[in-house]
């Protein structure tokens, strides 16, 4: 038989692997559960999803990173700024989780960089599955029996959302899987790769500024008869969203002073709308 001390020292080899932590399948369980259930629950405006992210991994990072100084800096790097459809981005942060359990707090750039490149491209495949197909097809066919009178239209949507849960939870060990064959097979090039995705963050960054923040004007020049917009006949011909790029970088300077907060800014931004609005300076 085998003593209690053997198996706990067996359970120990089995989950450190040189010297780091080795991420288990319980773990992985946990943290699913832990982000899936907080995703939208303390969902923010300043870094939406990131304190949803830091909680949920919380627990696997403190096993991660021993040391103290280690650990915080990790959890606070996934405090930053993240937005993806929930079902997707359990494939990236176990993707992340991944990269951090072989390379530690080395890795912490390459996890940003990782997170932000795919939270665009992966929101846009899931919000057309699960937000926009999956309650629409599901949707209607238990609406339907319900009209009719069966209750077992609400039944099939209880048990369809329950077993959606534990997709959730296999897409989170799938990019887990993943992300730990990314690294095996990148191996010296992960610095190459951290440099590739850091490009296509900036990328989906810029797309995001040009597609989500709206600013045009509706001033006018007049001279006798002919009439100029500023909008259209001058920015326009500049530069397509030009405004909009121009508010991004006086949000982005602005929150580099420690006297501006998000929330602040967010308070700026709408008595400016406001105002320029009501004297016709700005128009949706």
């Amino acid at each position: 038989m085998i003593s209690m001390s053997n198996e706990k020292n067996i359970v120990e080899e089995n989950t450190v692997e040189n010297g780091r932590y080795k991420v288990t399948k319980r773990d992985l369980k946990r943290t699913a559960a832990r982000y899936n259930f907080m995703a939208c629950n303390i969902f923010n405006y300043e870094s939406q999803m990131g304190p949803a992210i830091a909680w949920a991994m919380a627990p696997v990072l403190r096993k991660i990173y021993k040391n103290d100084e280690e650990y915080k800096e990790a959890l606070n790097n996934h405090f930053n700024y993240f937005n993806s459809t929930t079902v997707m981005s359990s494939v990236i942060l176990g993707a992340t989780l991944a990269i951090e359990e072989k390379d530690g707090i080395e890795a912490k750039e390459t996890v940003q960089s990782l997170k932000t490149s795919l939270m665009g491209p992966f929101a846009g495949v899931g919000d057309t599955l699960v937000w926009v197909l999956w309650p629409t097809i599901i949707g209607s066919i238990s609406g339907y029996m319900a009209q009719q009178g069966n209750p077992l239209g609400a039944i099939i949507w209880l048990i369809c959302n329950i077993a959606f849960w534990f997709v959730k939870s296999k897409m989170f060990q799938v990019g887990y899987t993943s992300g730990t064959k990314l690294i095996t097979n990148l191996g010296k090039k992960l610095s190459v790769f951290t440099e590739a995705a850091s490009i296509m963050g900036l990328s989906v960054v810029g797309a995001l500024i040009a597609t989500s923040v709206k600013m045009t004007t509706a001033l006018q020049f007049k001279v006798g008869e002919v009439k100029l917009n500023l909008q259209t006949d001058v920015l326009d011909k500049i530069m397509p969203a030009l405004l909009p790029v121009l508010l991004t970088m006086l949000v982005y300077k602005l929150l580099g002073n420690k006297k501006w907060t998000p929330t602040k800014l967010i308070l700026l931004i709408i008595v400016i709308s406001l105002v320029c609005s009501f004297f016709g300076i700005l128009t949706v």
